[in-house]
């Protein structure tokens, strides 16, 4: 299948519009004449695929995980280890959600476009309904971040542009307005891998509902996804993240990146020092400590075998394939074949170039992600890679109508069976219906599945944010306030079992394995907008917590 972003390049190009403008980051000065390349069906088809240049990036997927208890980030000047601390302001306000060069790329399309004439109305139709799923896709992500953003036009001056906010509620009416509108006019399944087609527009609508408790809307159009029948599980999980899997039938929507022409330098920078990487992107151990053990018990369950020693011992299979830990099996920069060892400092008379404080390039928490990464062979080149990070994955939709559902009605049958073809993908057993048998119980059981599922996907920081303790407040306040620490110990690379392999020291001294203190307060529900947003737009106004 032909990727659209071979055509991408192009096709912003004849679009235009400027990034870095005095307002809105939209304005297109050096835009083509309209009176002289709005004529063809061809104009039309370059100009759409203008409008999939920078619709998502994916660094910000693979960083965003960062921001919640799951990643590190540890480079404060890359934007998202203030957004995970606390420590953002309006100065300091961290990596950027908000812009509108696709928005208005997406408008300038849709102002021109009826004017062409097709030999196809549906192909015509397909086209706008494309370039409107994707307007509405950057539309959630600011509306998600900052909570209420201003809806566009297309303006001419500066000062046209200083518009005030639409509130959060107004820009969820104008996505689901949006999307409910142009979702029948699309193709069931893309051309081209990377195309917004039905079920990446559902998928959209299905995520937005979920992010806001709309449990009816949210169960409908993960119902709908299925009904296509186009998507199922693929086979093999860490498959999914590498080169091999980027056809998955479990894919419905992926950030499209190709050797030499378009790629991904945020690939080198999740390596370790020791593998030429940077450590940028980091899982921690409440990542870990997630995962259940392969027997379906939590670690913290009496009988459940957990050894706090050796902690990767008979865990969920899910976990070697998205961490490399100490112990692990894994392939380093050349080919060979190797014992994963962030927690000694000399490896046979020698400096580890991996241990935790080495170099400010190894990973502070020892860990280092599986997803993606591995193997590293799999790229000619780690910093212009070819990885294409998934945007919206079959195992979310699956996810998403048994949450949904448990919502709605508690436990079923089918809640049990979408859970369980999930995790049985993973080699985990199924649901024990007696222990989850509440619609209490089996919502932290569904919690759980959707955090080691998606982990490492961007996808954290938007549950812990939406799911609340007893007491009523977002889980963030729980777990993003507090010291992030790593664990220390040694690994003995002549053990046969990866999971034995590290021993971890238990009672250390507090002062070794601190990372950071991090603090989530309730304004830190979204984030600030800039100080430079601010002096673009003097309308715009501040979040609270940031004035």
């Amino acid at each position: 299948m032909k990727r659209i972003k071979q055509y991408i390049m192009f096709g912003a190009a004849a679009l235009m519009t400027a990034s870095c403008s005095d307002f809105l980051d939209t304005t297109p000065y050096d835009a083509l004449s309209p009176s002289t390349t709005w004529k063809t069906e061809q104009d039309a088809e370059k100009f759409a695929i203008g409008c999939y240049s920078g619709w998502e990036d994916g660094g910000r997927l693979l960083y965003m995980d960062c921001t919640s208890d799951f990643g590190y980030n540890n480079f404060s000047w890359e934007g998202y280890k203030d957004l995970a601390n606390g420590n953002m302001t309006q100065a300091n306000s961290g990596a950027s959600f908000y812009g509108y060069t696709t928005i208005r790329r997406c408008n300038t399309f849709l102002n021109n476009v009826q004017s062409i004439e097709f030999a196809d109305e549906a192909v015509k139709k397909d086209l706008i309904a494309q370039v409107r799923v994707l307007r509405a896709y950057k539309y959630f992500i600011m509306n998600w971040a900052y909570g209420g953003v201003p809806i566009i036009d297309n303006y001419d001056t500066a000062e046209d542009a200083q518009v005030p906010r639409n509130t959060e509620q107004e820009v969820r009416d104008f996505i689901a307005k949006e999307l409910d509108e142009c979702t029948p006019d699309l193709n069931k399944m893309p051309a081209e891998r990377g195309r917004i087609a039905k079920g990446a527009a559902l998928a959209l609508r299905m995520r937005e509902a979920l992010y806001y408790d709309d449990w009816a809307m949210a169960k409908q159009k993960a119902e709908e996804i299925i009904a296509m029948g186009e998507y199922d599980l693929e086979d093999d999980y860490l498959k999914l993240f590498q080169v091999a899997g980027q056809d998955s039938k479990e894919t419905i929507l992926a950030v499209q990146y190709i050797p030499n022409t378009y790629t991904l330098y945020t690939i080198g920078q999740m390596y370790n020092n020791g593998d030429g990487g940077w450590s940028s992107i980091v899982p921690t151990y409440n990542l870990v400590d997630t995962y259940e053990m392969k027997n379906g018990m939590t670690i913290d369950e009496q009988g459940s075998g957990y050894d706090a020693t050796h902690p990767f011992k008979d865990r969920d299979p899910r976990l070697a394939m998205s961490v490399i830990y100490p112990g692990a099996d894994y392939v380093k920069a050349g080919g060979a074949a190797a014992v994963f060892n962030t927690l000694d400092k000399t490896i046979n008379g020698e400096s580890n170039a991996n241990y935790m404080t080495s170099a400010d390039n190894a990973s502070k928490t020892g860990l280092t992600w599986n997803k993606y990464l591995s193997p590293i062979t799999q790229y000619a080149d780690i910093w212009k890679s070819n990885a294409c990070p998934i945007v919206f994955r079959y195992a979310e939709v699956l996810l998403t109508w048994a949450e949904a559902e448990n919502e709605l009605n508690g436990p079923s049958d089918e809640v049990y069976k979408k859970i369980n073809k999930v995790r049985e993908r993973a080699g985990m057993p199924d649901v024990d219906q007696a222990k989850y048998a509440t619609k209490e119980a089996l919502r932290e059981l569904i919690h759980r599945e959707r955090a080691v599922e998606f982990a490492g996907e961007g996808l954290r920081r938007a549950d812990i944010l939406r799911w609340k303790t007893a007491d009523g407040k977002m889980l963030a306040e729980k777990v993003l306030n507090g010291r992030l620490e790593r664990r220390i110990g040694t690994v003995d690379a002549s053990v046969s079992d990866p999971g034995l392999r590290a021993t971890i020291t238990l009672n250390p001294d507090p002062t070794e394995v601190l990372i950071e203190n991090r603090s989530f307060q309730p304004f830190h529900r979204y984030f600030p907008f800039s100080q430079g947003d601010i002096d673009k737009n003097p309308k715009l106004e501040q979040n609270e917590g940031y004035k």
